[in-house]
């Protein structure tokens, strides 16, 4: 079964380490052989932004992120996996661990790492 996974990735400037994270996931994901859709909210604001039916459709949610986003509350009641920006660059494996944990599991269901 393919899984659907949707992120958010956004750091303080919003310049590398936003686009430089979604990179990384991206090709994390094509090896997993999940889809992926990821937002970006970066110095030129949003890119690529999630639509209310991606989010519906994902079976997970990860929002790879140091700032506050814009539209939060759009992931409130989904599986999610929350990490920091950094946390998510030195330790890419231990947040596809927890992803790959929270498959199943209820929708509201939420994983913070560090």
């Amino acid at each position: 079964m393919t899984r659907h996974l949707v992120a958010v990735t956004a750091c303080v400037s919003g310049v590398a380490h936003t686009y430089m994270a979604a990179e990384r996931l991206d090709k994390l994901c094509q090896q997993e052989k999940w889809l992926v859709k990821i937002e970006t909210q970066g110095a030129l604001g949003i890119e690529n932004e999630l639509t209310l039916a991606d989010i519906m459709h994902a079976d997970v949610v990860l929002l790879i992120t140091d700032i506050e986003l814009s539209g939060a509350e759009r992931f409130a009641h989904c599986r999610c996996v929350q990490s920091s920006i950094n946390a998510f660059l030195r330790e890419p494996q231990k947040v596809m661990s927890a992803v790959r944990r929270i498959f199943g599991t209820p929708q509201d269901t939420h994983i913070i790492l560090g």
